[in-house]
């Protein structure tokens, strides 16, 4: 309903609506009735942030008529704000267009606070842009001698009238620089606030002089036992301006966690060193975002960090002594909540640092930040999600439960521990066939869009060569082999009478296959050997174990969808995986990538303040699989290190691909070539 003196006003695309005095501004009346309305300034006409578009006519859906004077009159703010920055025809200020009469009015995407940043990958979703640092611009009563008080005093007010912001603190880094703003400013500063969160009480961590135009940022990170990922977020829109990463430092003190909790053990202050080491990388990399960004450090005034639980304390300062044995006790297991300061981050100092929580033992924040990103709790079906990496964590779940749990994999799925393995760069091989009856391969590498027998790839590879192989390469290179025959079921490769090439050769007591080779212009020869294959074989079986383990909890022998993440979870052949062994028997087409969604959930947390508080509520659901203490663990170990599986039938990949029925053990009555094998004593 709706009367002369208090018209109705609409909000689209919200729905909301109120009765409001004649007078009012839009601004005003959408604050009341909670509308997704931006502004900064206030509504002083300066940030430009609350523009509506006022529809007119007929609304018969509201049963409302809305006459062309329902709004005020264009002023001269609209005018001059048009005429310097300009503003699509039509649209109004909100904090100048005052209610006249019954009136519809639409919030643009634009001037939405809780923008959405659509994510441009197969799994795409949307994240809300609610950062937990925002700018509020206020103008500041002038000091009277008849009523003593505070610069800050007056500004904390100013904050709390203009914008019901609780009580604030200020960090003491402004109060040298707080005066010197006001009076610059005539009185008039942009703030950037942190709203606080359950660790820590709202406070000011930022002053400008008079309406700050510019934006502010904050960094997601992915803090990797291998490789630190971080992306560089405008606050304001969720526009990731940069990205880069660099190899964790730490690897220098061992490539697996394990070997660095060692390190820890055995090294008197080796904690210490590799927090400093850690910390280095880090700043280093935040370093090098900002100049690509070009903007100022001191501008990234929040970070949300995921990692694993040895990373996790190695970055705090936290020994990680005790996740070396049982019962793999964390410090803590809840979301940690710091300043920049307090972890020498060479950012604003007053930034806050947001780490997601720990689910348990060795399923870190990380694996946190997977089920951020992947959401396996609201699934109807059962999902498996399989973040790959040094160290694998895995989930399964649906709506009604969900199961983690991690398994140590080791580098080799990164390129690491074989022989003509390197990271994924231009030149390392990283697509692979290899043609089942002449044992002849092809490849692509990274760089270049050419396969190896097609014309054009000497020339489209002259800048890189052809340098090795990486993690995704060795994958599909290992169930290539499988395919043509060339590997048998436990991971041996056969002679040349055996396989029918002589691209494999006698390599010590075992043979190799040779991809590719180089020396005669003097590049490399590229090989893989049997301990190649064994080192795949390890790899992966670890990680088939891990979700297998959750399968039983769950007393099932099929998930319905399979997602891969990690940094190459995107670049992983689902076919060849399944091929492997790596993941479950499924449709191959319900195997999906989501890419790095460790670093999704970081940005998701970043973005979303209440997405923490979502994921925090989560976390305290997910039941924890210690694998170490599991005695099935071991069993499905010893199955899965047979490619594809020993024991397991895989009957979907069966209907895909047929895998030869080879054995290259002495006496397994092949014809031609067969070795003995040592017998272990």
């Amino acid at each position: 309903m709706s009367d002369d003196k208090n018209p109705l006003v609409i909000f689209t695309p919200s729905g909301k609506r109120g009765n409001f005095p004649v007078g009012t501004p839009i601004l005003t009346a959408a604050r009341q009735l909670g509308v997704d309305l931006d502004s900064v300034c206030g509504g002083r006409g300066i940030c430009s942030k609350c523009q509506i578009t006022p529809s007119y006519g007929e609304f018969s859906k509201h049963g409302l008529t809305v006459a062309p004077d329902a709004l005020s009159e264009w002023n001269s703010v609209e005018e001059r704000y048009k005429s310097k920055r300009g503003m699509i025809d039509g649209r109004r200020l909100g904090c100048q267009a005052t209610v006249q009469g019954n009136i519809v009015v639409d919030v643009p995407p634009e001037s939405q606070v809780h923008k959405q940043v659509v994510r441009k990958r197969a799994e795409a979703r949307d994240i809300i842009v609610n950062p937990s640092t925002k700018l509020f611009y206020v103008e500041v009563e002038q000091p009277d001698m008849h009523e003593p008080s505070g610069d800050l005093e007056r500004l904390v007010a100013a904050l709390r009238k203009d914008w019901d912001l609780p009580e604030l603190e200020a960090d003491f880094s402004i109060y040298a620089t707080l005066q010197s703003a006001l009076r610059k400013g005539d009185w008039k500063v942009t703030c950037a606030v942190h709203l606080g969160d359950d660790y820590v009480s709202p406070r000011i961590v930022q002053v400008w002089s008079g309406y700050y135009d510019g934006s502010v940022y904050g960094m997601a990170v992915d803090l990797g036992s291998t490789t630190i990922a971080a992306h560089l977020c405008d606050l304001q829109t969720g526009e990731v301006v940069a990205s880069n990463g660099i190899m964790n430092p730490q690897i220098r003190f061992g490539e697996d966690l394990m070997s660095r909790v060692s390190y820890s053990m055995m090294n008197e202050g080796g904690a210490v060193e590799m927090t400093r080491a850690v910390r280095e990388g880090m700043n280093a990399l935040f370093t090098q975002i900002a100049a690509e960004a070009e903007i100022d450090p001191a501008l990234i005034l929040d970070a949300v960090f995921v990692c694993n639980p040895v990373m996790h304390h190695l970055f705090l300062g936290i020994d990680p002594f005790e996740l070396g044995q049982a019962p793999f006790a964390l410090a803590t297991s809840d979301a940690v909540s710091t300043r920049a300061k307090n972890l020498d981050l060479k950012i604003h100092p007053a930034a806050r640092i947001y780490i997601l929580p720990c689910i348990a033992g060795h399923v870190g924040a990380d694996a946190a930040a997977v089920a951020l990103s992947e959401s396996p709790n609201t699934s109807d079906d059962l999902v498996l999600v399989v973040d790959v990496g040094t160290n694998a964590e895995i989930l399964l779940g649906d709506k009604t439960r969900v199961l983690a749990c991690s398994s140590p994999t080791g580098p080799a799925f990164e390129g690491a521990q074989i022989s003509s393995g390197q990271r994924a760069a231009p030149g390392a091989i990283e697509r692979v066939e290899i043609d089942p009856i002449t044992k002849e391969p092809r490849f692509r590498v990274i760089g270049s869009d050419i396969w190896s027998d097609e014309d054009g790839f000497d020339t489209a590879i002259l800048s890189s060569g052809i340098t090795g192989i990486c993690g995704s390469g060795i994958i599909e290179m290992v169930a290539e082999m499988r395919i043509a025959g060339i590997v048998d079921q436990a991971g041996l490769i056969g002679s040349p009478e055996q396989t029918g090439t002589d691209r494999c050769f006698q390599d010590g007591r075992t043979y190799s296959y040779r991809v590719f080779d180089g020396t005669a212009d003097g590049g490399p020869l590229i090989t893989v050997t049997n301990r190649d294959i064994r080192e795949i074989q390890m790899a992966k079986a670890a990680l088939y174990s891990g979700a297998r383990l959750l399968m039983d909890k769950f007393e099932v022998n099929q998930v319905d969808r399979i997602v891969l993440a990690g940094a190459f979870g995107a670049h992983i052949s689902p076919k060849h995986a399944m091929v492997l062994g790596m993941i479950p028997d499924c449709e191959i087409a319900k195997v999906t990538s989501a890419g790095n969604a460790a670093g999704t959930g970081a940005r998701i947390a970043l973005l979303n303040t209440d997405a923490r508080r979502d994921i925090e509520s989560v976390v305290r659901n997910i039941h924890k699989i210690e694998t170490a203490i599991e005695p099935r663990f071991q069993e499905h170990f010893v199955n899965a290190s047979a490619i594809p599986n020993s024991v397991e039938p895989f009957p979907i990949l069966a209907e895909v691909v047929t895998l030869p029925d080879v054995n290259f053990n002495a006496g397994s009555g092949d014809t031609g070539g067969g070795r003995r094998r040592r017998r272990r004593g």
